[in-house]
């Protein structure tokens, strides 16, 4: 090799094995399991590797590897984006080649899968029914692991995703909160057919909660509220699902605190709602993308079933901003 002139005979199998390593928390027994390969083949590989860059990407005591180097956290950043690119090779491959069909996998909490997607997801059936179709539903915490390691294909949620740097987020749309009571209960009835008469944050001093797990349906702002207004509030019982806590209502166990978009006055005739917004604000439904992925066009018919301000115009214009952006 001539090193003046700067050539690299790096090959695929070290690109792979220096991102493995990382995500193995620098095994390289589980590298060598996980990519079907020696272990002693995967060492002489990133050390050839680091021979022919002049510099150590692994940090060593002994003959172990603890960590990266600081070059090495930038050679990483650049195999990630290599092994990005070369799956989107791949992906053009199978658009063209599947036309139609494939799988497109949504990764998706539950409130969204319940109450905000059945529509978009019965139209998109109707269009394309040979697309295996794919709802993962998680933690927003999982949705980001499993959008940005490209396990799903998107993400639709509400915490988590604005702020993740592997991902673009996209805004859908606004929600807020409702307070519930069972409507043979007088609790929440000062509040309702009277303008004048807005629930207080103090209101809720006395009253038995159920809402909420912590990282779920806009938690975090419920929490922020009682906490500024120095509350100590009584959550009874929390859940991740909205009809578990209204099928608890009912029981009389306490007023719930739902997303406004999981109560329909019809289906819960027996319960009555009463407006939070101006109390615990708004929350914004995010769709996610990781940033450098292929789209493919059904991944862009589905966003727009779903949001038709999303035109393939304004998801493109984020992509190649390489932004997120705010409603």
């Amino acid at each position: 090799m001539n090193k003046e002139q700067g050539d690299l005979v790096m090959n695929l199998h070290q690109i792979r094995f220096v991102r493995e390593t990382v995500k193995q928390d620098f095994s390289l027994t589980q590298v060598a399991k996980a990519l079907f390969t020696s272990q002693s083949g995967v060492s002489k590989a990133i050390i050839e590797l680091e021979q022919e860059l002049g510099f150590q990407i692994f940090q060593r005591y002994g003959k172990r590897i603890r960590g990266l180097t600081l070059p090495g956290e930038l050679v990483l950043q650049s195999c990630e984006r290599v092994l990005a690119e070369l799956e989107n090779i791949k992906r053009v491959g199978q658009e063209f080649s599947a036309g139609d069909s494939g799988r497109l996998t949504v990764a998706v909490t539950h409130t969204q899968a319940r109450y905000v997607l059945p529509g978009a997801v019965a139209a998109f059936r109707q269009r394309f029914p040979k697309v295996k179709l794919v709802l993962k539903q998680g933690t927003p915490d999982q949705l980001v692991d499993w959008v940005g390691k490209d396990i799903a294909d998107l993400a639709v949620a509400t915490e988590a995703l604005a702020n993740e740097p592997k991902l673009i987020t996209l805004p859908c749309f606004q929600w807020g909160h409702v307070v519930i009571a069972p409507k043979k209960s007088s609790i929440l009835a000062p509040f309702i057919g009277d303008s004048s008469s807005r629930l207080a944050i103090n209101d809720f001093e006395y009253m038995p909660l159920i809402t909420y797990e912590a990282h779920f349906a806009g938690r975090s702002k419920i929490d922020n509220a009682f906490k500024k207004a120095n509350i100590q509030p009584d959550v009874i019982l929390e859940a991740i699902d909205a009809d578990v806590i209204k099928t608890y209502v009912q029981l009389g166990l306490g007023v719930g605190i739902i997303a406004d978009l999981a109560f329909d006055a019809q289906k819960d005739s027996d319960l009555v709602a009463v407006s939070a917004s101006h109390l615990f604000g708004f929350n914004t439904t995010r769709i996610a993308l990781r940033r450098g992925a292929f789209m493919r066009s059904v991944i862009y018919e589905f966003i727009t079933l779903f949001s038709p301000s999303l035109t393939t115009h304004v998801v493109n214009k984020a992509l190649q901003g390489g932004q997120s952006y705010e409603i």
